[in-house]
């Protein structure tokens, strides 16, 4: 089985619960989110919180850089929001 986010869950022994949260999720939370980061790190700025459909990747590239954060910290944070 894939998950919208495209896990294999079923193989790795998971459910869609703790996959974490999905694109769907993300976006559906986003200026949620956002607001969050801008508070936490008051050097983001809109451009850097601009999230496009379908380019999660280019975003967590961004915040990598101007955090000086690893993706997989930066993806972890997003999902403890």
């Amino acid at each position: 089985m894939t998950f919208q986010d495209g896990n294999q869950g079923i193989r790795a022994g998971l459910s869609p619960r703790n996959i974490g949260m999905t694109k769907l999720q993300l976006k559906g939370n986003w200026n949620e989110i956002k607001g969050k980061l801008k508070q936490k790190y008051g050097e983001l700025t809109d451009d850097d919180l601009t999230f496009a459909e379908g380019k999660d990747d280019e975003l967590l590239g961004r915040l990598q850089q101007r955090l000086g954060k690893s993706k997989e910290d930066i993806r972890r944070e997003l999902e403890g929001f």
